[in-house]
């Protein structure tokens, strides 16, 4: 019979492989965020989002007992942002902040993306949503939208809007109600969105569609007037700015943006409950409802099964008009 004996590793091999086996073990909720938490944003310092996510962030600091940073990463189709995320922390210490178009146009528009929008992320819950409105010159012969429409049916492809870029809200939003409508109109790109707006003011362009946030300051002015808003009902901000459906227009077209809070995927379902809790009670705080109004924004509550639906829907419908339109950034 053979002696066996047992093998005993050295206590200065075994505890740092102790620590190293702790340090990957998923973090419970009741813990979470155990340090620093960061959001990655494609948006500009002193952009709305932006001003959002710093607000929200101050707020989750002090319910977590952790700092939060938000971190800017634009340029680059927000590709600058997503690619820090994708090489950032996995447990829920880095989250990202993305456009809708991230997720619903781009897999369209670009025959290969540098990031999977069904694998490399888990939308947590949308942040504030923007709807556009049909914004034309105060000197603009438009009054309605009802002249837009008939002078754009009687001058097949002289009426033109505009958008800063290709594949961005503005632009497909205006492509599918002129779908919808049945009517030819020109496409004008736009270098930035102070330009294009500028443009409408001085009556270049017949009319662009625009948030309330980025066309408030020619509104207030006096030089630019809204014919209509793409929603489902009248915004509080502006109550006297008619829906689509009240002045004639395709009663089912909403044209908006948001953005969402996503997380990597494969988190603990405890970890993004918490998450999405204490962000919903962050944007719940009367400071950043008040932004919401400066901006321009709406609140946008809805369950993570129905945001799932949402953006799948979404996705869907650009597809469409992408399709139609022909557009392309590659």
């Amino acid at each position: 019979m053979k002696n066996h004996r047992t093998l005993r590793a050295p206590a200065a091999f075994l505890l740092p492989l102790a620590a190293a086996l702790y340090a990957a073990l998923p973090v419970h909720a009741q813990d979470f965020p155990t340090r620093q938490v960061r959001i990655i944003t494609p948006f500009p310092v002193g952009s709305g989002p932006d001003g959002i996510a710093r607000l929200m962030a101050d707020r989750l600091a002090k319910a977590w007992g952790k700092p939060v940073l938000v971190e800017n990463r634009p340029g680059g189709n927000g590709f600058v942002a997503i690619d820090a995320f994708k090489r950032a922390a996995t447990d829920g210490h880095d989250l990202i902040q993305l456009d809708n178009v991230h997720l619903t146009a781009y897999p369209h528009l670009f025959k290969r993306l540098p990031y999977d929008p069904a694998k490399d992320f888990d939308p947590l819950l949308p942040l504030q949503k923007a709807y556009f409105l049909f914004v034309t010159a105060k000197s603009s012969p438009y009054n309605n939208l009802g002249d837009l429409v008939r002078d754009a049916r009687a001058r097949p492809g002289q009426v033109n809007y505009g958008s800063w870029s290709i594949g961005n809200p503005v632009h497909l939003g205006s492509a599918r109600f002129a779908t919808a409508t049945r009517l030819d109109m020109t496409h004008v790109v736009y270098k930035e969105t102070t330009q294009l707006y500028t443009s409408v003011a001085n009556g270049e362009l017949n009319f662009a569609l625009g948030s309330s946030g980025s066309t408030a300051p020619l509104y207030q002015s006096g030089k630019i007037k809204y014919l209509a808003v793409a929603a489902s009902k009248r915004l509080a901000a502006l109550p006297d700015v008619p829906t689509l459906a009240e002045a004639g227009g395709p009663a089912d077209l909403e044209v908006s943006g948001w953005t969402t809070l996503a997380a990597p995927p494969g988190l603990p379902a405890a970890v993004t409950e918490k998450i999405r809790r204490d962000v919903i009670a962050a944007l719940d705080d009367p400071a950043i409802q008040a932004r919401f109004v400066t901006f321009g924004y709406t609140p946008f509550p809805i369950s993570r099964e129905d945001f799932a639906r949402y953006i799948k829907d979404e996705s869907a419908t650009m597809a469409t008009v992408i399709k139609a339109t022909k557009a392309s950034l590659d």
